[in-house]
This record gives C-alpha cells, sequence and structure tokens, in this order.
C-alpha cells in the first residue's frame, strides 16, 4: 500500500516545531516594549504610537539575503553567524536613507529541516537585533524537498526602519569639495562568494594561515558582517554633517557608491589610503583576478562610506578616530574613479 503522508513526501511537521521551540528564547529576548504579538501569533505585531512624536515619519523597507555564504557555513559546519550577517547586511541598508530599524522577519528554507541548524541560524538573528535594538517579529520556517537540494540552507529577511522625514538622507546635499570618509569591513561581508568559492576552492579551509593573521580561510569567510548604525549615530549626535552614506555590497564601490552621486558628482577613491583585508589580496592572487573586478565583485576592506564637508573632518575623526579619508568628491559624470 502506497504510503501518502506528509512525511513520505518529504516534510517532516514535527521538525519545525521543534526548531520553534529552540528559538523561542532568543527571540522574545529582542522583543521591545512596542512588541504586541508572540512567537507562533499568525502575524506580529507592532505598536507605531512613539512615530507621533517625529515630524513627519517615514517608514523604509528593505529585504535582502547573504547568497552563497550559507555553502561556506556549510562547508565549515559552522551556523551561528550568518544570521548575524542577514540582520546587520539589512540594518546598514536602510541606515544609509538616515533610518534606524523598528523589526526583522527572517526566511529559512531547505530541503530538510534539521532543527538544532535552523535554530543556531535564527539565533544569530536575534543576537544582531539586539544588538541594534530592533524585534525579532517573526519569520518563516520551511521545509522544501525538490526545491532545494539535499544540505542547501536558503536565508533571507525583511527589515523594517524609520526616519524623520527632516533627517532623510538621499545623497542630494553632496557637493564638490566634500570629502570621503571609510568605516572599515570586516571581510567580505554578504557579498562576492561565487567567485571566492571558485577561486579558493582547492585550497584548505581549515589551517591557520599567517598571512591571514592567524586565521583559517573558513573564518576569513565566516567573518561577521558588520553593523555600522551605532558609529553613524555617534556622528549625528555630535552634529556631523552627514550628506550621503553608501553601503558597499554586491557590486563593490564602484556601483553601489554613485547610487547616492546628485548631478555633476563623481568620485576619487584613493587606494593605499585604507587597510585592505589580506583575504582580499588571497582571493585576488590565486584566482588571477584583475584590479577592476575585484572593486566591482568586493568591498575591497570598504564597508560604509561616509561623506561630509571638508571642514567637518576633524571633529567626525574626533568621535570616531576609526574613520579614514578615502577621497573626494569631485565635479563629474557620476562615476567612481579609484587611483
Amino acid at each position: 500500500m502506497t504510503n501518502n503522508t506528509y512525511a513520505s513526501a518529504g516534510v517532516d511537521i514535527s521538525a519545525g516545531q521543534k526548531a520553534v521551540d529552540l528559538m523561542k528564547e532568543a527571540i522574545r529576548a529582542t522583543y521591545t516594549p512596542q512588541v504586541l504579538s508572540d512567537t507562533g501569533n499568525f502575524g506580529g505585531l507592532f505598536a507605531v504610537d512613539a512615530l507621533k512624536n517625529l515630524v513627519s515619519p517615514i517608514l523604509v523597507a528593505s529585504t535582502d539575503g547573504v547568497g552563497t555564504k550559507t555553502m561556506v557555513a556549510s562547508k565549515m559546519n559552522q551556523w551561528g553567524t550568518i544570521g548575524q550577517d542577514l540582520v546587520n547586511h539589512c540594518v546598514n541598508d536602510i541606515l544609509v536613507q538616515g533610518a534606524i530599524p523598528l523589526f526583522f522577519l527572517d526566511y529559512v528554507a531547505s530541503s530538510k529541516l534539521h532543527p538544532e541548524q535552523i535554530a543556531m541560524i535564527v539565533n544569530g538573528c536575534a543576537v544582531a537585533c539586539l544588538g541594534v535594538g530592533c524585534a525579532l517579529l517573526g519569520g518563516e520556517t520551511a521545509e522544501m524537498p525538490g526545491v532545494y537540494r539535499d544540505g542547501e540552507v536558503d536565508l533571507a529577511g525583511t527589515i523594517v526602519g524609520v526616519v524623520d522625514k527632516p533627517r532623510l538622507l538621499d545623497g542630494s546635499r553632496i557637493r564638490e569639495g566634500d570629502v570621503v570618509l571609510a568605516l572599515a569591513s570586516t571581510g567580505l561581508h554578504t557579498n562576492g562568494y561565487s567567485l571566492a568559492r571558485k577561486v579558493l576552492a582547492e585550497l584548505d579551509w581549515t589551517v591557520p594561515q599567517a598571512e591571514l593573521g592567524g586565521q583559517s580561510i573558513g573564518e576569513a569567510l565566516l567573518a561577521v558582517h558588520r553593523p555600522y548604525l551605532r558609529e553613524i549615530q555617534t556622528l549625528w549626535a555630535g552634529n556631523v554633517d552627514v550628506r550621503g552614506l553608501a553601503h558597499i555590497t554586491g557590486g563593490g564601490i564602484v556601483d553601489n557608491f554613485p547610487r547616492i552621486f546628485p548631478d555633476g558628482i563623481s568620485a576619487i577613491i584613493n587606494r593605499g589610503s585604507w587597510y585592505e583585508l589580506p583575504i582580499f589580496g588571497r582571493i585576488q592572487r590565486v584566482g588571477n583576478i584583475p584590479d577592476d573586478e575585484m572593486f566591482h565583485v568586493f568591498n575591497m576592506g570598504l564597508g560604509m562610506l561616509v561623506v561630509i564637508p571638508p571642514d567637518q573632518q576633524e571633529k567626525a575623526q574626533a568621535l570616531l578616530p576609526e574613520l579614514t579619508r578615502v577621497g573626494d568628491m569631485v565635479a563629474g559624470g557620476g562615476e567612481v574613479s579609484i587611483r
């Protein structure tokens, strides 16, 4: 007799519930006073009463994923950090428009649910949400045999934040003569992994490398995507005139920075003015990748670019000594020149 149960079709409902039970307390730990729902509700409830204190509140939303960094996590069998990568990436994406996060929703899917693995991923989301004061309001855990190959995990998420209209950042105030400061990345963040995995595939990812400061290749590739919310808030609190922010993700400096340029403005970025993490040099040498492609695929050590007037540089660097001047805004047609 044919077995037509759901389990025989490859879906284990009990595994999904076990995963939820394992992550429940971590999720609840992220709840802010605005959260009015609990885990397991059909929809997350978030009170927006506090927004009435803003002049003109604007909700800012973004959805993203971590790409094939999940395959690095699989190869290293380390699942505790890619959830952090996801949240921090999304936080940075709305930050460039001046928004602070309110709540986050995650989506984790695989061909077969392993509750402990899924819980580690979502607990990572919770860790990152706690770090930025963002509620992990809800999510979806899906088991989809036939859609995903065995052993694969897909991870994506949506963030919703708010900015008061007078503080909205869109790059329109950037002017010729403004300076470009940078906050460093911690590694590849969440982009360029398909190329990195291809180039480094034949190397041992577990052995500490002197060139990588004692890290293994796997550790360097799994370095957590850094959030920049607290640093930018420090600049705002210090009344630094932040005219533009650019999160350097897929497309590198070449594609991401021009997204905030007003008409008639370009940028010159001076290579050698910042520290390029050694993992990028290793990828470039092993893969024999030209400079142009490296800067088009990877962040090359620049995680967030900050554009301010030149007379604000000293104050900004006093507030955040790690800020490095890496370039200048010049007249032009909207391109980035790396020299």
